[in-house]
């Protein structure tokens, strides 16, 4: 990480990471951020109470080290971020940072002119220390960054119980549609459903059916951002999804995350689609099954179709209209300080993966009991997540799309799901639906 780079106030990456126990102070902020009433809003999804101890600790040595700054973490939720951020927005009482929203979400933002440029801050944290891509999905159409990731996610993993499956007989993990469907029927027994996949009208049954339309050859946009949902590839990520329902419990109909995750961790499904968190909430809350858990990248419809991993990219940004943008910006670069950082990363080990190769590297983060309990999964999950993708962002050929967040928030395609699925629409209409409703939203 880099300790020369310079702010265009003058606040240096050296004054900004001083040594914490010398608790030397940045006497380069500028004068208003040593002002007693300088306090900043951090909101984020990401909540968990060992995150937030971790938050704590972070906020506390930034404190510890300028005693005119005040940071206050207020949390928000996956579901509920869009309209409280826009009640922010609309008001101009936003938070001074935010972190752990998708990249689709900061570009949609960015593009609509609410977020601040944070060049200044990646350099500060240093370019060179990222792993190669790693800022691609945050590049916008002016060739500037409207933000940075917090961490990598593997959201749509395959989790698997290995005891169930030999029990079962069966030998290897299903690596196609036909044969997750077969294991799920199979293993769907004394009071075990197969699957928790999310039928809700939210953005996890949204973003998961993206997954689906990848893993059937197809895509939601175009290269150049033509809506291209309307195709067999769909039609058959519809076919398999409904086929699936059947295999997941009653209250897969309104399941968004949690209740997804919890399904898994709980027992009360054979297999799993989530990220990493599965490793440290089965240690915590189901011991019993810890030593049977594992991952893969998740079926495609045929072994001529790439997994395709869904990257949330989980991001930190600046809102314009902060009132406190160079503290912020300060505040931001100290997310990435080795020793809050890893305490941040081991909050959710195997859940929010480093962006940064010396982090990854120090021995400091690589000394962690889940990380060396579930060594293969990790490495798997940080591999997967690497060259992942997510709707702002579908293919290395896709052009960076700014309206990935609006199509998310609109739920027209957990709409389309639903539809097919749980009322059993004629899938042409759903789907010529579905595409001119995304077609408006990129024309608007």
């Amino acid at each position: 990480m880099k300790n020369s780079l310079t702010f265009p106030n003058g606040l240096t990456r050296r004054n900004l990471l001083a040594g914490l126990a010398a608790g030397t102070v940045m006497s380069t902020l500028p004068r208003r951020a040593h002002a007693q009433d300088v306090t900043l809003r951090w909101w984020s999804p990401q909540g968990a109470p060992a995150q937030a101890e971790a938050y704590k600790f972070q906020i506390a040595a930034f404190e510890a080290l300028n005693p005119g700054i005040k940071v206050v973490f207020e949390t928000t939720s996956d579901e509920g971020y869009a309209p409280q951020l826009a009640a922010a927005f609309a008001s101009g009482e936003v938070p001074d940072i935010v972190t752990h929203l998708p990249s689709f979400s900061v570009q949609t933002y960015y593009a609509n002119g609410l977020v601040e440029p944070f060049d200044d801050v990646i350099n500060a944290i240093g370019a060179d220390d990222y792993y190669a891509g790693a800022n691609d999905v945050f590049k916008t159409a002016d060739g500037k960054y409207c933000g940075t990731g917090i961490g990598n996610t593997a959201a749509n993993m395959l989790w698997l119980r290995r005891d169930l499956m030999e029990a079962s007989g069966i030998a290897a993990a299903p690596a196609t549609w036909d044969e997750l469907r077969a294991a799920c029927q199979t293993l769907q027994k004394d009071g075990v459903f197969g699957a928790p996949l999310p039928y809700g009208q939210n953005s996890m049954t949204s973003l998961i059916f993206i997954g689906f339309i990848h893993g059937a050859g197809g895509q939601v946009f175009t290269p150049d951002l033509q809506v291209a949902i309307d195709s067999e590839q769909t039609r058959n990520a519809l076919e398999f999804y409904k086929s699936m329902r059947e295999l997941c419990p009653p209250g897969a109909t309104n399941y968004s995350w949690g209740e997804s995750l919890t399904a898994f961790v709980s027992g009360a499904t054979a297999t799993g689609i989530y990220a990493g968190r599965v490793l440290a909430n089965v240690v915590a809350q189901n011991p019993g099954i810890a030593d049977h858990v594992t991952c893969t990248t998740y079926p495609t419809i045929s072994a001529d179709v790439a997994p395709w991993t869904f990257n949330d990219f989980p991001s930190v940004f600046i809102p314009a209209q902060s009132r406190n943008k160079d503290a912020a910006k300060a505040f931001a670069a100290f997310l990435f300080n080795p020793e809050g950082y890893i305490k941040q990363l081991h909050a959710a080990p195997g859940h929010v993966l480093p962006v940064l190769k010396s982090i990854n590297e120090n021995p400091a983060y690589q000394d962690n009991d889940i990380i060396r309990k579930y060594p293969a999964e990790v490495d798997l999950m940080s591999s997967a997540a690497a060259g992942g993708y997510n709707l702002g962002y579908e293919s290395s050929a896709h052009a960076s799309n700014e309206r990935a967040g609006e199509v998310i928030a609109s739920n027209a395609i957990s709409d389309l799901v639903q539809r097919v699925v749980l009322n059993g629409d004629d899938v042409n209409a759903a789907l010529g639906d579905c595409a001119k409703a995304i077609e408006a939203i990129m024309k608007a």
